[in-house]
């Protein structure tokens, strides 16, 4: 366990110190594979491991039998604390659906200081939290406990009151307020306000060390006055490369049962009507090639990988392939390296794991210049970064991959991309130097 240091040792000693012993991290998600950000935890606490670290992941939904993670009690209470905190919004939203899960407000949870997981950890590191997973004062608690905190932030939900994505508001970098999400844009004591307030309660007096997974994420969390004087940085997530790896093209098709011939697009969400993940320009960018190549476009077809599927796949001008919603490894490669081309075009996103996944089976990627994703695509390299909410441009995009480019250069260049930024050694190592900071900054030894 960490133990207070007496004497005194400077900062470098400390730091030998904990390089020698096996550090303990407790990872903390609300699920264990659902989402971006618990495959992002998932990955992270393989590649800690494998670099000499003890990770452990905590977390609210356990759906495999791996021994490092941890699931919390299951108990009528956890169901509970999920509805009540969506009961609560859903009367501020006056009964509208619109933006019920858009939205968190923190006011339930669960206390995990009295678990053994948490006793045991020499550092917590907190990942997407949200939903009945731990409130704000269940926050304030780990770290009124002295523990060392890591969070890392997969949106802007930690450096804002109840958003997950700013939506072009400013309001974050002052205090939040008349909030756009709320009925009639809120006003200035709105639930915006008074959560912002119970985030400055939460956060005063402690010191913790937020990692944002995009540079465009860290810009905006610096610009946040609720994290004004937080130590931030920018690491990527890691991604296991044994596992993403470019395969046979001919065979990945015949395992999903695509056509064999012609050219595939590839298109990844959990829900493929999520309005910011940009289905729509999507649609327009497709009528849009089909109509400037229509010889080409006879030989193109369209593969969807997610929920809500059926609700749009007549839109297309040309054939559609309804994977469905997967949860599997296995079948999510395949469906990589079934594709010649994959594209995203969202609206607002952090550091997407599918773009990062498309490149690591050699996929070119299409994509809008927004958030963290011309940090993943570089433009006319590895991929195409099309002009922000331009579907016009993004079927251009589309058009250079799969009729312009050279394509064994822009494989070569996606693979690279991958192996030299994001692979589960080099994120791991530097998520090793944030715990030795944050671990001499609380004057503690492992």
């Amino acid at each position: 366990m960490i133990e207070k240091i007496t004497g005194n040792r400077s900062s470098y000693d400390i730091f030998l110190l904990s390089l020698q012993a096996v550090m303990r991290v407790l990872i903390v998600n609300t699920s264990e594979r659902t989402g971006g950000a618990a495959v992002a935890a998932n990955r992270l606490m393989k590649a800690l491991n494998a670099s000499g670290v003890k990770a452990k992941m905590l977390v609210r939904e356990k759906i495999s039998d791996d021994l490092t993670v941890a699931p919390l009690k299951q108990s009528w209470r956890l169901r509970f604390n999920f509805l009540w905190e969506r009961w609560c919004i859903f009367c501020r939203l006056h009964f509208n659906r619109r933006h019920l899960f858009e939205i968190d407000m923190a006011n339930t949870g669960t206390d995990i200081t009295r678990l053994p997981e948490f006793r045991e950890a020499d550092i917590i590191h907190l990942h997407w939290i949200n939903q009945g997973m731990l409130s704000l004062n269940n926050i304030r608690r780990i770290l009124d406990s002295g523990k060392p905190v890591v969070w890392t932030m997969h949106d802007l939900w930690p450096a804002t009151a109840i958003c997950h994505y700013a939506r072009g508001c400013k309001n974050f970098k002052r205090s939040c307020q008349r909030c756009q999400l709320l009925p009639s844009g809120g006003s200035k004591n709105d639930l915006s306000a008074k959560t912002w307030q119970r985030k400055q309660r939460m956060l005063e007096g402690h010191n913790v060390s937020f990692v944002a997974c995009s540079r465009w994420l860290m810009g905006q969390a610096r610009e946040s006055a609720l994290l004004r004087g937080q130590n931030i940085v920018n690491i990527p997530n890691p991604i296991d490369t044994h596992i993403y790896r470019q395969k046979d093209q001919r065979k990945a098709r015949e395992a999903l049962d695509l056509p064999s011939k012609g050219k595939i697009i590839l298109f990844i969400s959990q829900r493929v009507t999520d309005e910011r993940k940009g289905m729509k320009y999507f649609i327009e960018a497709m009528h849009t090639l089909v109509k400037n190549h229509p010889d080409e476009a006879k030989e193109i077809s369209i593969a969807l990988l997610g929920g809500h599927t059926e609700e749009i796949a007549s839109e297309f001008d040309v054939p559609v392939y309804q994977l469905g919603y997967v949860n599997n490894d296995q079948t999510i490669v395949d469906a990589y390296n079934a594709a010649d081309v994959f594209v995203l075009p969202s609206l607002e996103d952090n550091l997407p794991n599918t773009i990062m996944e498309a490149m690591a089976c050699g996929v070119p990627c299409v994509g809008f210049r927004v958030g963290g994703i011309p940090e993943e695509i570089d433009h006319l390299k590895n991929g195409y970064v099309a002009q922000y909410r331009d579907s016009s441009d993004l079927a251009q995009g589309i058009a250079w991959v799969l009729f312009d480019s050279d394509r064994e250069v822009v494989v070569h260049e996606c693979l690279t991309k991958v192996g030299h930024s994001y692979s589960q050694s080099s994120v791991a190592l530097r998520y090793i130097e944030v715990y030795n900071e944050v671990s001499a900054q609380k004057n503690y030894k492992i």
